[in-house]
């Protein structure tokens, strides 16, 4: 390709030759090259440029993505062609300048040339992409009709339906369709992928049988369309029978038909048949490394999801915004800080942290991981926003239940008009009160949410709802609310309603929301576990164990398998887990002699131990010795003894932190001038000197 170019430099006049030099230009991508060509053709042509280099030159500049020099191009040119301006408006057209593009169609048409058959599809595609309720489209239409290339011409027959499907004008894209003589494969394959990109799977699947009755075959991109469709609508049976039939007609040795799979399977909830098909591939491109991450992510994955974001580097793919925001999200979900600080670092580099896809992503994985200070700064400085950021700020948080915020930022949301709420936004506001306390807030926004977002309550929302009125001890309220319920209560509605119960000791509403719990999932210890909690802290040992109790009827007296507590901390890239009373670790006698020093200071400083959700009827002096084995403690322990000074201890724990932990916990920042960051399987509690950022609200 740099022959051209450089012969053209060294030999005479030759046109022929300078429009091969400016061809491979535009192949190797190189505008130095372009530009070294276009000042060798001034020099042995000048003055003046004939028409045929003139109209190379629109080309070359247009598909360079130079803008101005197409633009100086053709208007240096004295007798501009047909040629000239299709090359130009298709530039523009391709690289999302809609409106030079139908300035140059309108300025061709006031000189009197005539478009052509390639004209005219150029500028279909820029009227696609030209502002809402724009007339542009409809009126290159009726120039079209006029020079008798609609509805005859398929390949500008396609052009105009696939800009109505793209301006939403979908009447109009029908009745086209409708009167087409010949519909090849690609008018069938733009109704088919707009479906998709519309959110309209079955039309999708309509289509492409329709591609079939009229005796067309079908190519990777309706292949890949129906697959598209299959996976929107999570029709696994009837996706699992087209990869049979793609196997038989030869398409699965196409990459990207074989990257269509692997999202389908994914998003079927399928992610060992996504890899099975990845495993399979001969070749593999940065779409497939980016879909298996996102299979493994889609199916709570996350480890396998990373390491495949790590095979795709091992193998040389450079990260791009999609499997670097996939990635990210494993990260989130891994709750892996110091992961997501590594690709946040990778983002920086690659020079894709402003992309606004990765942007939310890093939003959403330090909102998940506490970091809300991360969170706010990369929200505060991306240039635009989309509805994943706002949610991801919002829900940030309502992780470490800092309500004002969440609706300072709800409120920003709604008056900047960038993007209207949808239910998960309402979803994570509501739930920033429920847990900072704005009762009120939250409950008059539940209630005037269908007037003022149009938007119908889920049972998310009542969830969320009940939780906020069960934590501010309306547990009656919010049991009216439940029973008001338009849908079916779930397993986390009376989930809310058994919690609020055991915090503030509602035993009999307690004991009904439990019943309603046993029988949409009898084999969950963890609502067993919530019910004789309640009735330990009540001081009803006997309603715990007794032959009669609920506990035991409504799982037929059969044991059933309890989720340990366990707490986690990482450090040197090694995760410790300590369960209650854990003597198996390697610095069981380091980790006991310092919480019984840390007791005796606490005890100084006024701690006295919380026992009232002690399990089993014990003497005083052994419930305490017992809420002092718990796991977040031992972890704690771990961490202060490892974890250098200053350096937050960050635990994780898969069940919430008890009372007496959490006292505790206040206590220890304080006495040892240490932030301690505990994630339990609801919230994020922060502790620094004898505080948490909860409030004491949880």
């Amino acid at each position: 390709m740099r022959r051209a170019a450089a012969a053209a430099a060294v030999a005479p006049a030759d046109p022929q030759l300078l429009a091969a030099a400016f061809e491979s230009a535009i192949a190797s991508r190189s505008p130095r090259l372009g530009r070294a060509a276009h000042a060798r053709a001034l020099r042995l042509i000048a003055p003046a440029l004939p028409p045929f280099i003139c109209a190379h030159l629109v080309n070359l500049y247009s598909k360079l993505d130079l803008p101005a020099a197409a633009a100086a191009a053709l208007a240096s040119d004295p007798h501009p062609t047909v040629v000239s301006y299709t090359a130009f408006i298709s530039g523009a057209a391709q690289h999302g300048r809609p409106l030079p593009a139908l300035s140059a169609f309108a300025g061709m048409l006031r000189l009197g040339l005539r478009p052509n058959d390639f004209t005219f599809p150029s500028a279909f595609k820029a009227a696609a992409s030209a502002p809402l309720r724009s007339t542009i489209g409809p009126q290159v239409h009726s120039l079209a009709i006029r020079f008798g290339y609609l509805p005859v011409d398929p390949f500008v027959s396609c052009a105009a339906l696939d800009m109505y499907f793209k301006t939403g004008r979908l009447k109009l894209a029908r009745h086209l369709f409708g009167e087409m003589p010949n519909r090849n494969v690609v008018a069938w394959n733009a109704v088919m992928t707009n479906a998709v990109l519309d959110g309209r799977p079955l039309e999708t699947i309509e289509a492409y049988f329709g591609l079939r009755e009229a005796g067309g075959l079908p190519n990777v991109v309706s292949v890949c369309a129906f697959f598209n469709a299959c996976a929107g609508a999570m029709y696994l049976s009837l996706g699992e029978q087209f990869h049979g039939f793609v196997v038989k007609c030869g398409f699965e040795m196409d990459v990207s038909v074989l990257n269509s799979m692997v999202d389908f399977y994914g998003k079927c909830r399928c992610a060992g048949k996504a890899r099975a098909v990845f495993d399979g591939m001969g070749v593999r491109n940065s779409v497939s490394w980016c879909s298996m991450v996102a299979a493994y992510a889609q199916n709570g994955a996350e480890e396998e999801a990373f390491a495949a974001y790590l095979g795709a580097r091992r193998s040389g793919e450079e990260p791009t915004d999609f499997m670097v925001s996939s990635a990210l999200t494993t990260c989130a979900g891994l709750l892996g800080l110091h992961l997501g600080r590594a690709l946040h670092a990778v983002a920086v580099r690659s020079c894709i942290d402003a992309n606004i896809f990765v942007a939310s992503a890093l939003v959403d994985m330090y909102g998940k991981c506490g970091c809300v200070e991360d969170a706010e700064q990369i929200f505060y400085e991306t240039p635009q926003r989309n509805l994943v950021t706002w949610n991801a700020m919002i829900g940030g948080y309502a992780h470490i239940g800092d309500a004002q915020n969440a609706l300072l930022v709800f409120d920003d949301m709604i008056r900047s008009g960038e993007t209207a709420p949808n239910y998960i936004t309402l979803v994570n506001v509501i739930t920033s009160c429920s847990r900072g306390g704005l009762t009120k807030d939250g409950y008059e926004l539940f209630e005037t949410m269908r007037e003022r977002f149009g938007i119908e309550p889920r049972t998310e929302h009542y969830a969320c709802v009940v939780d906020l009125l069960g934590r501010a001890g309306m547990e009656e309220q919010a049991y009216e609310v439940i029973q008001g319920m338009p849908m079916r209560p779930s397993i986390s509605v009376w989930g809310a309603l058994l919690g609020a119960c055991k915090m503030h000791g509602k035993t009999e509403l307690g004991r009904i929301a439990a019943e309603k719990l046993f029988e949409l999932d009898p084999q969950d210890s963890g609502n067993h576990v919530l019910l004789s909690n309640m009735f330990a802290s009540a001081g009803r040992f006997q309603a715990i164990s007794g032959p009669n109790t609920d506990t035991h009827t409504q799982t037929n007296k059969k044991p059933l398998p309890k989720d340990p507590g366990c707490s986690w901390v990482t450090w040197k890239n090694v995760v410790h887990v300590f369960r209650a009373k854990d003597t198996k670790h390697e610095m069981y006698n380091e980790i006991q002699a310092l919480l019984s020093k840390l007791r005796k200071q606490m005890q100084a400083a006024g701690y006295m131990p919380d026992t009232q959700y002690s399990l089993y009827d014990l003497e005083e002096e052994e419930k305490e010795s017992e809420v002092f084995q718990h796991s977040e403690k031992l972890a704690l322990a771990f961490g202060l003894i490892c974890i250098p000074p200053g350096v937050p201890i960050r635990i994780m724990k898969n069940l919430r932190i008890c009372v007496d932990c959490h006292r505790a916990f206040k206590f220890i920042s304080g006495i040892v001038g240490r932030e301690i960051i505990v994630r339990d399987n609801n919230r994020f509690h922060h502790f620094k000197q004898y505080q948490c950022s909860c409030g004491d609200y949880w």
